[in-house]
């Protein structure tokens, strides 16, 4: 692996996460929105599997070209998980 291929891997890995008033969340590193209600929105990112909980969530900005989301609402917790999102009906059935 050369030099530029290393400084794109942790490019790719970097994450961003800026929270304001526990009411307005910006995040980097989005790879996917896996599902959202007004109480909980599940992010697989650089960094794994982020859950997001609070109420009256929306997202109000999402980019998946550039990673990024904005979501809007009040933010009661955020817990990171290393476990991957895996898709498809087997994967679900044989966890």
């Amino acid at each position: 692996m050369n030099t530029n291929e290393s400084k794109t891997q942790s490019l790719n890995t970097e994450q961003n996460l800026s929270l304001k008033n526990r009411k307005y969340l910006e995040l980097s590193g989005v790879k996917e929105v896996i599902s959202f209600n007004d109480d909980k929105v599940l992010l697989q990112t650089t960094q794994g599997i982020l859950e997001v909980k609070g109420q009256e969530l929306n997202i109000q900005k999402l980019n998946l070209d550039d990673g990024n989301v904005k979501i809007e609402g009040l933010i009661i917790s955020l817990n990171y998980s290393d476990k991957s999102h895996e898709k498809g009906l087997f994967k679900k059935l044989f966890k």
